[in-house]
């Protein structure tokens, strides 16, 4: 049985990605950088191993933000061109790699029924941010370090 592919990428097309297999799961992350990050609510995150993911392109640029609460670093992909966010990789967390949940081609494949999808730092949450209580919920992460 061929393992599903997931392919998507930023807004402009010049950074495209194909992500093989089924991830570890989705994070929805209510903390400020995320909000700010994203300008949003949240960041819906689907998290890979890294071999999992092909990602490659000249238009690829990276920003490393190092946690004031942690210390520890994220560093952040994305379009130079557009300026799409791609995902990112945690100092706290090797060998896995986000991909944006929006990001995607297809989407529909991302199911709480199919996947383990868990919303974190809820702490932050807006106050106009639903939950479902179909998903997993924890006040900071699921697995503080």
């Amino acid at each position: 049985m061929t393992e599903p592919v997931h392919t998507g990428g930023c807004v402009c097309g010049a950074v495209r990605f194909a992500a093989t297999g089924t991830p570890a799961r989705v994070t929805i992350c209510h903390c400020l950088w995320c909000q700010r990050r994203t300008g949003t609510a949240f960041g819906t995150e689907v998290v890979f191993d890294d071999a999992q993911v092909a990602m490659a392109s000249p238009e690829l640029a990276h920003y490393r933000h190092v946690s004031d609460e942690s210390g520890r670093w994220l560093e952040v992909a994305f379009c130079r061109r557009c300026g799409t966010n791609l995902g990112f990789t945690l100092e706290a967390r090797p060998g896995i790699r986000t991909l944006p949940a929006g990001a995607f081609d297809d989407s529909s494949w991302i199911r709480s029924d199919a996947l383990k999808i868990r919303h974190v730092y809820l702490r932050s949450r807006r106050d106009w941010s639903e939950l479902s209580p179909a998903v997993e919920q924890y006040e900071q992460h699921f697995n503080p370090q």
